[in-house]
């Protein structure tokens, strides 16, 4: 299996599968690294999955989900309107 996140350190490299398990929701591929340590990295930032339906329709003319986007339109939106009254949604700076 071959790591195609193109962020991750690990990006284009191939290793030998191990195994593809859910844990806590979220779907895991297991494989061993270079140094023979087993490693689970998210199943989409693999070719384990086969290609993502959305970005094969998009064929490079969108790099993002509109899901994605809208949950990201709806954390700036509370992020501009500060903190609400229960605490939550606040951006707290931490000093030194």
């Amino acid at each position: 299996m071959r790591v195609t996140h193109p962020f991750h350190p690990l990006a284009g490299q191939e290793f030998e599968f191990v195994k593809r398990r859910k844990n806590w929701q979220l779907d895991r591929v297991y494989f061993y690294d270079e140094g023979g340590e087993l490693v689970c990295l998210p199943a989409e930032w693999t070719d384990a999955l086969g290609p993502d339906p959305f970005m094969v329709v998009a064929a490079g003319r969108s790099p993002f989900h509109v899901a994605d986007l809208v949950e990201l339109a709806d954390l700036v939106s509370r992020l501009r309107a500060g903190p609400s009254a229960d605490g939550t949604g606040s951006v707290k700076r931490m000093t030194p």
